[in-house]
């Protein structure tokens, strides 16, 4: 199969920019993204956007992008999938690489949540999940949560303090990532003592929402020339899965089949298996999620994701290292933008590791639900889900 790689990489700090606009700062991560690339010209523009139409009162994005960046002409589509908006953009880049119709694809994932304060903020926020069924009755992402974190605490006994890890573990990893919103370890005093945003959801158990942009350049490794200097990123694996939208009107709320799918389709393309993997990037918009899909994925028993993070098997130094650049908890959540930022700190991480410039780097892997990078031969490999 093409070796699909990522060439150029590009990101902002993740924060509340209140004096930058949606466009100016996709075309910041842009910039950085296609200088880092060698100047590589993109054919088509993959959008990752969750809430533009409601926040920023944009559509269209992906012909705003094109316009602004100098791209005119070039084929520009935004990729909505609430929080997975960017992850899912990556996948449609790469399958545009990888089936040789496009050789290089710019993915680009951008949210401006600060266009928009308070309760608007959580009205827009609600379209994600069953209008008919889950926001019309007032349920919002962050109550959702609340929910599912207590049938999990009671169906498995998890005392009051058995997600304080998560936050810890983020937070830590946060400080040495300049471009987390937050970069201050916290302690397990400071956890224990953190207002209750919804119960049993303190505000340590959920990830700020925040502004930001991040940028990939795809192509075929065949395209390049043999001496290219920059160190490439293969993305050896990819796969993607849907459910149901309502939480209801799932078999088992409490277990996140579309990551045990979508993570065991990459590993069996990359030809790897749980073992093998480094590094592990999750979708930790609430500590809750983590939990579930370290479980789905195969790294803990159904109802034992929470003694991973409790034990510290998730730190760098622990059995199966996680949010290694502070994941969305002390990055910052920038809704669409969450996956790209993912795979940008995936390959940034990965080229270190490659570099030997510090041991925290080496042998690491990573994903938003399953994403590689380990080194040999000279190349970093990436699977992604």
């Amino acid at each position: 199969m093409t070796d699909v790689v990522i060439a150029g990489i590009g990101q902002t700090e993740v924060g509340e920019h209140w004096e930058i606009g949606l466009r100016d700062l996709a075309y910041d991560a842009i910039h950085a993204a296609i200088q880092d690339a060698g100047g590589l010209k993109p054919q088509a523009l993959f959008v990752g956007n969750m809430l533009a139409p409601n926040l920023s009162h944009q559509a269209h994005v992906g012909a705003l992008l094109a316009d602004y960046a100098g791209l005119g002409g070039i084929e520009a589509v935004t990729v909505e999938a609430a929080g997975a908006s960017g992850g899912a953009a990556l996948r449609q880049g790469y399958l545009a690489i990888a089936s040789g119709m496009v050789d290089v694809a710019l993915i680009v994932g951008v949210e401006k949540f600060t266009d928009m304060v308070g309760s608007e903020v959580d009205e827009a926020l609600a379209t994600t999940s069953d209008s008919d069924f889950e926001a019309v009755q007032g349920m919002t992402p962050t109550s959702q949560a609340a929910l599912l974190m207590k049938r999990y605490m009671h169906e498995n006994d998890v005392p009051a303090d058995g997600f304080a890890g998560f936050a810890l573990t983020a937070h830590a990893n946060g400080v040495a990532n300049k471009n987390a919103m937050f970069r201050k370890a916290i302690k397990p005093e400071t956890y224990a003592k953190a207002e209750m945003v919804s119960e049993p959801l303190n505000m340590f158990d959920m990830a700020p929402n925040a502004d930001g942009a991040a940028a990939l350049v795809l192509t075929r490794r065949d395209l390049l020339p043999s001496n290219w200097k920059s160190q490439l990123v293969k993305i050896a694996g990819s796969a993607a899965s849907s459910d149901t939208l309502a939480l209801h009107d799932r078999k088992d709320m409490l277990y996140f089949d579309t990551a045990q799918l979508s993570a065991g389709k990459a590993m069996k393309q990359a030809g790897i298996v749980l073992g093998q993997i480094n590094f592990f990037e999750y979708h930790d918009m609430f500590s809750i999620y983590a939990a579930l899909q370290l479980e789905a994925v195969g790294f803990a028993i159904k109802g034992k994701g929470w003694k991973l993070a409790a034990d510290g098997s998730i730190g760098l130094k622990g059995k199966i290292p996680c949010a290694t650049m502070g994941g969305m908890k002390a990055r910052g959540f920038p809704g669409g933008a969450s996956g790209v930022y993912q795979a940008v700190e995936a390959v940034a991480t990965a080229k270190r590791a490659g570099r030997g410039e510090s041991s925290r780097w080496r042998n690491l892997w990573a994903d938003p639900v399953a994403r590689r990078a380990s080194r040999h031969g000279g190349q970093s490999y990436l699977a992604k889900t």
